[in-house]
């Protein structure tokens, strides 16, 4: 404990250290039943305390009393996670230990302003952990968690966080939401003369479905075509017809001389993001839009590997987001998942 804190202990009677906070753990014995914490470290004295403590035999204890520009630890937390967390679908939980908690309500797609989080970590006995930005989340689920080091801390390094926070906001960032899925009409194309003539089974078609469907979306229409690039392209154009949201393309997206599924898309007027992703598995994506309707070519990894680049832009589509070139150039760093 450093000196600043040790000049706030002192012996009090415990009824009057209510307010005041406990400096360590408390024991509490009944022979033969229980021994155990009956107060931890940090705990700050209520009126409803004092029969408890009295009953341990404590009718003095030390406490530390917050000075003017001090603040407990779980008030700190408790600032620190309003100032990031502001309005929306989110809720904080009580203090536990010095942590507080900020949860999603809903299932959705968070957001995080990874800038705003370093810079707070910048500083000196404060402490914000969150989970991934872009990452899927169920409701209940935690997505930030905040601390400070010491039992008792600066009030002026919390308030830094809190200058921070309304810096970003003045510039226009969001520092933390969770964006709720969107209901899309998808339409499915499966291409390949393997299928198409009954040789072997649609594999593609249950997948993509049940992945669609754990985003609240639906597939509303599945065409299955032959590696014929204008074959493709009248089907692409037959779902936009139809008011899909998203058309995903299954197959053929590979070099081989029968795989056309890259150049349909693009022969359907369709603006390329990427051909390609910097991640593994799947890294012969093909991303587009065709007016705001995105299209995908999915490669064959979709069938067998649980965790590709289609998993990592799905929820980004159906959360509305427009996936631009810097989102493709950026999976490559942490998007190695194949052994």
């Amino acid at each position: 404990m450093s000196s600043n804190h040790e000049s706030m202990l002192r012996e009090v009677k415990v009824e009057d250290a209510i307010g005041m906070i406990l400096p360590h753990d408390l024991t509490q014995i009944l022979p033969g039943e229980f021994k155990g914490r009956l107060f931890r470290k940090g705990h700050q004295v209520t009126e409803a305390d004092i029969p408890a403590l009295l009953s341990i035999g404590k009718e003095h204890i030390y406490a530390m009393e917050l000075q003017p520009g001090y603040l407990h630890e779980d008030e700190a937390a408790q600032r620190m996670a309003k100032a990031i967390a502001g309005e929306g679908c989110l809720r904080l939980t009580e203090p536990h230990e010095g942590k507080v908690n900020v949860k999603s309500e809903i299932h959705g797609l968070v957001k995080i302003d990874k800038a705003f989080v370093d810079e707070v970590n910048a500083l000196d006995e404060v402490v914000m952990s969150t989970i991934r930005t872009n990452t899927v989340v169920e409701a209940g689920a935690s997505l930030v968690g905040t601390r400070v080091i010491p039992l008792i801390v600066d009030e002026a390094k919390v308030a830094e966080v809190e200058r921070l926070a309304a810096a970003r906001r003045e510039e226009g960032f969001t520092l933390l939401e969770v964006k709720p899925f969107r209901k899309l009409r998808v339409g499915v194309i499966t291409t390949g003369s393997e299928v198409f003539k009954g040789r072997i089974q649609d594999r593609f078609g249950p997948i993509v479905k049940e992945k669609v469907a754990r985003l609240g979306s639906e597939v509303v229409d599945q065409r299955f075509v032959l590696d014929d690039s204008e074959a493709i392209v009248g089907e692409i154009h037959a779902l936009l017809a139809l008011g899909v949201d998203l058309v995903l393309v299954t197959g053929g997206m590979s070099v081989d001389p029968d795989d056309r599924t890259p150049g349909a898309i693009k022969q359907a007027g369709a603006r390329v993001v990427s051909y390609g992703t910097p991640m593994l598995p799947g890294s012969m994506l093909m991303i587009a839009y065709l007016g705001d309707v995105p299209i995908m070519g999915l490669p064959g990894c979709v069938m067998h590997d649980p965790y590709t680049s289609f998993d990592v832009l799905l929820p980004r589509i159906c959360a509305g987001d427009v996936i631009v070139r810097s989102d493709i150039t950026e999976m490559g760093y942490g998007g190695f998942y194949q052994c």
